[in-house]
């Protein structure tokens, strides 16, 4: 993760709705922060004011195409929504609390056969 700055999110609507779009993060160790210009006028954010706090993070890229070398982090967790200390005060961010992860070839090596998805419980 810490390669990566940009990550897809999907929340869900009151109606079930699904919604993903792309964000900027930042990873403490143990939470995902996702803030940006204006947060909380973002559909993501309203979503989780209206009580829909379980969300899907995809981080990924392309290491190489020749050889094909993807890699990921899927992560599923529960987000809040705060207020987090910047350098002119404070402002109002999602905190996301991973429950459980997925990666697949993180090393960034080409792509075989016996490449697996690993699962973790957090």
């Amino acid at each position: 993760m810490a390669s990566q700055r940009l990550a897809r999110i999907s929340t869900a609507a009151p109606d079930g709705q699904p919604d993903v779009s792309p964000v900027g993060f930042e990873f403490d160790g143990t939470h995902l922060f996702v803030g940006g210009g204006d947060p909380v006028r973002t559909r993501k954010f309203r979503n989780v004011r209206a009580g829909n706090n379980k969300v899907a993070i995809v981080i990924d890229d392309v290491v190489t195409t020749d050889p094909w070398a993807p890699r990921y982090l899927r992560i599923y967790g529960v987000a809040e929504l705060v207020e987090r200390p910047t350098p002119s005060g404070t402002a109002p961010c999602m905190k996301i609390t991973p429950s459980v992860s997925w990666s697949c070839n993180l090393e960034g090596k080409p792509l075989t056969a016996d490449r697996r998805v690993r699962r973790t419980v957090h």
